[in-house]
């Protein structure tokens, strides 16, 4: 066994749901709740097959986007893994509960903006998803003038009144 990290190359502004399922359908169907939760969304989606062909199956309406997650399929290499990468303007909130409730999805590893590195563990069989490494370490307890602009993002992003 061995134990490694793989850091994934997701394009800039864009944000990244990594998550486990147990099934080939996945593909079509969270390329459904993408078309029906935020019509228009710019995406890209990769699923790593892990029986039969053992294929990286595609999806989504952005190529680039396409590429950037089969990349990100590639470079894991575990089976049963997701990458759905978002253009700039289109958020995992958006989409999170539908893909949750999927009835193929098993867990939701992450769903962020931030830089993501995958704790990857490779056997003899192939490799799995042990975790992820969501951007950086807390350098501190936010203050007063910190929970002010937190309140302000969120209400420019649209989220509060």
């Amino acid at each position: 066994m061995e134990i490694d990290f793989v850091q994934l190359a997701i394009p800039a502004d864009c944000n990244v749901v990594v998550g486990q399922s147990h099934f080939i359908k996945t593909v079509e169907d969270i390329a459904e709740i993408m078309a029906g939760s935020v019509p228009g969304a710019k995406y890209g989606l990769a699923f790593s097959e892990a029986s039969g062909p053992c294929l990286v199956r595609t999806e989504g309406n952005e190529a680039s986007l396409v590429k950037a997650a089969a990349d990100c399929a590639l470079s894991v290499g575990a089976g049963h893994s997701f990458y759905l990468i978002l253009a700039p303007g289109a958020y995992p909130i958006n989409v999170l509960d539908r893909i949750k409730g999927c009835p193929e999805v098993c867990r939701i590893f992450c769903a962020t903006a931030n830089p993501v590195q995958i704790v990857r563990v490779k056997t003899s069989q192939g490799g799995g998803i042990m975790g992820v490494v969501d951007g950086s370490s807390p350098a501190g307890v936010e203050g007063e003038k910190d929970k002010a602009d937190r309140k302000a993002m969120l209400r420019r992003f649209g989220y509060k009144f």
